[in-house]
């Protein structure tokens, strides 16, 4: 979707029954925005909202979207809503198949509308918020058309590719373009597959090969008894003049190599068409082919997998005679046929009047100004490719099993997987062994045009059969998706399962805000929470199973990274980037986290905290099955859904101990006890064995075995190579170290509460904190507030860019939250620089104290801790 914010201004007062002649005006100018349902969910529902009112903003999206109708994209969803809290700003939101085209085809139905407004409301001014790059200036409907048109056709896949991306969406397998030509991904990860149009990344290059070298191709198939011409390969005119005299007349001449009918000729009978035909097949590469010219029909079998599924008869471009217009004039009405396009663009392909042509004309006697006769059918090319002009009939039903036979054989003897066969006959209802003819080329990258879209018959659905060829079993495209989501523990969470299905044996893709790993090995560092990265690990040829963190900002920037997920998971919902990006409320941040669930297949699982009441909420909202998991054990409403077979993974603590417990189909499942998985830290850090329940649910949700999640589990830690900056816990020189990215109230406070497990008299808490500037004042504040509680000494910085604030704001509202929270003002500490405020939160601390980091830069954070030695310490070495 492209979305466009518009502010309306004055017209927020002014809907669409209160302007003089603007829908009649709009109806003549788009006539097609009769046909547009909108929210009535029939033809005419648009113009029923005219007539009644509705606002400028809703009409700009069915006009940008008509626009692209018209340009011949297929798209036709759109929507119009209000920005809550401001009037006359409207978010415009419609569907697209080119991105620039339908970023031009917005700009251009808000210049067009305000050329309908009255004279007092055309000085409306949205298009400050497009990009000035894709503006145009007034222009026509038909010349705005017209240029959406050519970008489109510009970035169009081809009939061919086009066939097989249907097909496969068809299938609901995702589909990816790789670069901006025809190279496709189909299917995710490990079980993906490659193609470029009919090219398929199970087609052997030695395959291509051999199809490419037609003398090669012509003696393999010799060698396996097939039906093929006699001839020879020459370099010369004297080699083909005496290689001619042994064969039978007549003769075909071409280049080795060429395709699409390039520097064939045909019907040869005399030295003299000999050498031209020479000389022209010689211009497309130093080798050329002399053979026999077989009888019959020119037919194009398409092979795929080892079986033909579809047979047209090809006729080369020809016109018919009228006895009034000249062959010129008779060619240009032929090419008016809409199904003609330049090249691979449309169904046929124009015919043009090359040299080739020309020759073919000269032999019958004629040239473009010659004006045939009544009837009288005229040959434009001798050789039937549609990308000469010609056309096609298909005749799959009726060819007879022995030619269909030897097809399979021909491209099982060449080794391609996907196959066009040029065969000859003179009656492809009968054996060739029987009528003469045979197989004179075998090709790679057949196209699939004359199939799917003959001039007359039957269409035959050849991307389908390409498709099922690729992926002979339902499902098989896919590899196991899996998306977190939630305000806190998506990181740990996330590395928790993966670990889990690396001892189930699975190759695994993560994304997280610390990088992308490809099983333990990161492949780049960065914040990779978001669909761009989870695009890198879908399109890993390696991975089999993706386990993707999935954070708000990349949702709210541009989606998911994946059509559908296997597993979607809501942790927690709490307070935390609120003001951004549209985002006030809790109910908004709810709205945005449940798109991971209404994510999931229809035979997937959403994975939801029962403990959580805004995540409880969005569950009506959730597809799938529910797994519910729960820290505070069975109530009602979990009794009720383990009674009714739900899943759900519960903290069982009876019997003096947590054990982490499954349930589905009414049997009680033991996984493992909290305190054996070490990230819990013997079961003192709950928020810990919280996010191993959610992992437990979500692997259990995808079938691992209770034995290997507990194995997972149970070798997950909370170092810094199992988990960056989560709860990282170092011992240096007596000081105790945690570097843990809790960054928001809930984070903290549930920090807050592993570290009182660690109190103990004359032990000082020293903690370093920051909020990212363009938070709110009160969540700055608030943060003051909140660290004022737990620790004894505060060290206050700020993040690297400000984010909008002026250096020292940050550290000065955080400060005025601690004084409020209680803390003398000599115990807070305000630093600018990240690297310089933990070595200083360190240098404070002495034997027995516990500095806790809350890091922006974790790698730089963590180098710090491990290489740092106290100025104290040091003392201590000298006086030794």
């Amino acid at each position: 979707m492209v979305r466009i914010r518009l502010d309306i201004g004055a017209l927020e007062a002014r809907p669409s029954n209160t302007l003089p002649d603007f829908s009649t005006r709009l109806l003549a100018l788009l006539p097609g925005l009769r046909n547009h349902h909108c929210s009535k969910g029939r033809p005419g529902g648009l113009v029923e909202r005219l007539e009644t009112g509705t606002w400028f903003g809703h009409i700009a999206e069915h006009v940008a979207i008509e626009l692209q109708s018209l340009a011949g994209a297929r798209v036709s969803r759109g929507k119009t809503r209000s920005v809550p809290g401001q009037s006359g700003i409207y978010d415009v939101l419609y569907e697209y198949v080119d991105e620039r085209a339908a970023l031009l085809a917005g700009a251009q139905a808000l210049q067009l509308l305000r050329g309908l407004l009255p004279d007092d409301l055309s000085t409306l001014d949205g298009l400050h918020h497009l990009p000035q790059s894709i503006l145009a200036g007034d222009a026509s409907v038909e010349a705005i058309v017209a240029e959406l048109a050519k970008i489109i056709r510009a970035s169009a896949f081809g009939p061919s590719t086009q066939a097989i991306v249907d097909a496969a969406r068809r299938r609901c397998i995702p589909v990816r373009r790789l670069d901006t030509h025809s190279l496709l991904q189909l299917g995710y990860g490990s079980r993906q597959k490659r193609l470029r149009a009919s090219i398929t990344g199970e087609t052997a290059h030695i395959a291509v090969e051999i199809a490419g070298d037609k003398q090669l191709t012509r003696t393999l198939l010799a060698d396996a008894a097939l039906p093929v011409p006699r001839g020879v390969l020459v370099r010369s005119i004297e080699d083909a003049r005496r290689e001619a005299a042994r064969l039978r007349m007549p003769l075909v001449i071409k280049p080795l190599n060429a395709n699409h009918g390039r520097g064939v000729t045909l019907n040869i009978g005399n030295s003299d068409d000999l050498e031209a035909a020479f000389t022209l097949a010689r211009s497309h590469g130093p080798r050329v082919i002399v053979e026999e010219q077989l009888p019959g029909v020119d037919h194009r079998f398409l092979v795929v997998g080892g079986k033909v599924v579809a047979v047209a008869r090809r006729d080369p471009a020809a016109v018919v005679g009228d006895g009034r217009r000249t062959v010129t004039d008779l060619i240009a009405e032929a090419n008016d046929d809409p199904r003609r396009g330049v090249g691979h663009e449309n169904m046929l392909t124009r015919i043009t009047l090359d040299v080739a042509a020309l020759a073919v004309l000269d032999a019958q006697g004629l040239d473009p100004a010659s004006v045939p006769a009544l009837n009288q059918k005229v040959r434009i090319r001798d050789t039937a490719n549609l990308s000469t002009g010609g056309t096609a009939e298909d005749c799959t039903d009726t060819v007879h099993p022995e030619n269909i036979f030897v097809a399979e054989q021909a491209a099982a003897a060449v080794g391609l997987d996907v196959a066009g066969l040029d065969f000859l006959s003179p009656d492809i209802t009968r054996p060739v062994s029987k009528t003469g003819g045979g197989i004179v080329e075998l090709n790679a990258a057949p196209g699939l045009r004359m199939h799917l879209a003959p001039t007359s018959g039957q269409p035959r659905d050849v991307g389908q059969a390409i498709v099922d060829h690729l992926f002979p079993r339902p499902r098989a495209s896919r590899i196991p998706v899996i998306a977190i989501t939630g305000t806190n523990g998506k990181s740990t969470t996330s590395r928790m399962v993966s670990r889990i299905l690396r001892a189930s044996g699975l190759n695994v893709g993560l994304t997280s805000t610390s990088g992308i790993y490809i099983n333990d090995q990161l492949i780049r560092a960065a914040d990779a929470s978001g669909p761009k990265s989870a695009r890198m690990v879908l399109g890993n040829p390696t991975v089999d199973a993706a386990v993707l963190e999935t954070a708000r900002g990349g949702i709210l920037r541009e989606g998911l990274g994946f059509d559908r997920c296997d597993v979607g998971c809501v942790l927690n919902i709490t307070e935390d980037h609120m003001g951004l990006k549209g985002i006030h409320t809790l109910g908004d941040l709810a709205d945005v986290k449940a798109v991971v669930v209404e994510a999931v297949k229809r035979r997937g699982v959403s994975v939801l905290n029962a403990d959580d009441p805004l995540v409880v909420k969005i569950s009506r909202r959730a597809r799938g099955r529910i797994c519910w998991f729960s820290m505070q054990g069975r109530d009602e409403k979990l009794d009720r859904h383990i009674a009714e077979g739900g899943m759900a993974v519960i903290l069982d603590a009876e019997n003096d101990r947590q054990d982490i417990v499954f349930y589905r189909d009414g049997t009680r499942h033991k996984v493992i006890g909290a305190a054996e998985i070490p990230a819990t830290q013997g079961g003192a850090a709950a928020f810990n064995t919280a996010n191993a329940l959610a992992a437990t649910a979500i692997a259990a949700a995808i079938d691992i075995r209770s034995e290997d999640i507990a194995t997972g589990l149970a070798s997950f830690t909370t170092s810094w190579e199992d988990s960056p900056g989560r709860l990282n816990i170092l011992e240096r020189h007596g000081v105790t170290v945690i570097v843990d990215y809790a960054h928001n109230p809930a984070a903290v406070q549930a920090l807050a509460a592993f570290l009182d497990t660690m109190r103990q008299p004359g032990r000082r808490f020293i903690g370093t904190y920051s909020v990212p500037g363009d938070r709110r004042d009160a969540d700055l504040i608030g943060m003051g507030q909140l660290t004022a509680r737990i620790f004894d000494e505060l060290v206050f910085r700020e993040t690297p860019d400000g984010r909008g604030r002026p250096r020292g704001e940050i550290n000065a509202m955080m400060s005025r939250g601690a004084i409020e929270g209680g803390v003398p003002e000599t115990r807070i500490h305000r630093i600018i620089d990240e690297a310089e405020a933990t070595r200083f939160a360190l240098n404070l601390a002495q034997r027995g104290d516990v500095v806790v980091l809350s890091p922006s830069q974790v790698a730089m954070v963590w180098d710090i801790v491990t290489h740092f030695e106290p100025v104290w310490y040091q003392a201590e070495l000298i006086d030794v």
